[in-house]
């Protein structure tokens, strides 16, 4: 099956298990706005591209993972959004979760999607037990502190910043839990697949700085300009276009050259390669 109709399968059956008559109706019709339509689904493409390079042994559990890592980047984008952090109008060409259900629902959305992604890998997991716990440690670990996405947010809450630490834990951090948990779910737990999917965020962190820079926000679909205005760190305001777009590519080739040995390497090479063309600016991408 095509990664894209698994992955939107596997969303679709999580996010549907939440919507029986006794829930609340406006957190239902939130968490599917938050959701869908489909953003890039980069995440959960690298964990299925990892577990097809692995041998997609348990294609159910692996599909499931994708999601799970999917619907805790959802969450992590409408607590992003909110008017305490971001305050953006906008996320995936549409007004953003809080400007639509308004503010505590907007909270409460980004809560249950958190305890969703772990649930419905619980529940898909329930024929593979002996790889749900790695899983779950994995999941927690991206989203969690010392260096998850929470710990990420958090760093913009600080004086001083750790520039390395906040840009691992912001971005890396979800990327390597995408990587390690399409290894996992296929019965790889190699902790080289944590460094791979870390510079797979580092490399995807620089050029969604260019694009804070550079991009039309209908484009994007999203605010730009967000880095200047909260005085986040940005590598192309520090390295400047070309600097950054020629990181960006030392990135790329460091992270496919880090790849662990197994028997689809060849294939997710060519998924990386093919990804880092997609989420640069369309006039951009032929000079990265």
């Amino acid at each position: 099956m095509d990664i894209k109709l698994r992955i939107e399968e596997a969303l679709e059956e999580a996010v549907s298990a939440g919507e029986t008559p006794s829930a609340p109706a406006g957190l239902s019709a939130a968490i599917r706005y938050a959701v869908f339509p489909a953003g890039h689904r980069i995440r959960p493409r690298i964990a299925l591209g990892v577990a097809r390079a692995c041998g997609d042994d348990r294609p159910g559990l692996s599909a499931a993972a994708a999601a799970s890592i999917e619907l805790l980047h959802c969450a992590s984008l409408v607590h992003d959004d909110l008017p305490a952090f971001d305050d953006a109008s906008t996320r995936r060409g549409k007004p953003s979760v809080h400007r639509a259900f308004g503010e505590p629902l907007a909270v409460l959305t980004g809560d249950a999607l958190i305890v969703m992604a772990f649930e419905s890998l619980a529940r898909q997991a329930a024929d593979s037990p002996d790889r749900l716990a790695t899983l779950i440690a994995t999941l927690g670990r991206a989203v969690g502190t010392p260096s998850g996405i929470c710990a990420g947010q958090a760093w913009e809450c600080e004086s001083n910043v750790d520039l390395s630490a906040y840009q691992r834990a912001k971005t890396g951090a979800l990327f390597a839990g995408a990587a390690a948990a399409g290894a996992g779910a296929a019965g790889h737990n190699d902790p080289a697949w944590l460094e791979f999917g870390v510079g797979l965020g580092e490399a995807y962190q620089v050029a969604d700085d260019i694009c804070d820079l550079t991009a039309d926000p209908e484009q994007i679909g999203k605010p730009t300009g967000q880095d200047q205005a909260h005085a986040r760190p940005n590598a192309a305001q520090t390295l400047g276009i070309d600097g950054a777009k020629k990181w960006m590519a030392e990135l790329v080739q460091r992270t496919i050259d880090s790849i662990p040995d197994c028997p689809g390497r060849d294939g997710l090479r060519s998924m990386v390669l093919a990804e880092g063309g997609k989420i640069l600016p369309k006039g951009l991408v032929r000079a990265a």
